[in-house]
């Protein structure tokens, strides 16, 4: 089978476009809202194990396990979601699950790995050592 090239209508591409840019942002963009302090909030939506290995600074993880409870989540602030790399649909699925709830909602698209692959800032959780001192 063959695919042909159709061209596409301007009024739907322009629609098509204007919802893009709506509801997703990129790894770079999201950057420049933390630091700016824009009215965002941050979710990862990957598993616990996964975000303590690096997140997005700032960011709350909300597994998918813990959607139900809504924690995290802001009516007042835009939650920017983001989940494991560009073909993974967590992040789509929990925007749809959250503004049927009455949640504001983007996607960082391309998910952590888009941010990795930016080389930006990477937060992890601090590791409590405990050290033993000697008497001398």
């Amino acid at each position: 089978m063959i695919t042909k090239l159709t061209m596409p209508n301007p009024v739907e591409a322009k629609k098509y476009f204007e919802d893009k840019i709506t509801f997703t942002t990129g790894p770079v963009e999201l950057e420049r809202m933390i630091k700016q302090h824009e009215n965002i909030n941050v979710i990862d939506v990957r598993e616990e194990e996964d975000y303590r290995q690096g997140h997005v600074p700032g960011a709350i993880n909300l597994p998918k396990e813990r959607w139900e409870t809504l924690e995290g989540l802001s009516k007042d602030r835009t939650n920017v979601l983001y989940c494991y790399n560009p073909v993974c649909h967590l992040a789509a699925t929990a925007g749809v699950e959250f503004a049927s709830k009455g949640f504001p909602v983007m996607e960082m698209e391309g998910g952590f790995k888009a941010w990795q692959d930016m080389d930006l800032e990477i937060e992890k959780p601090q590791i409590n050592r405990m050290f033993a001192f000697r008497n001398e």
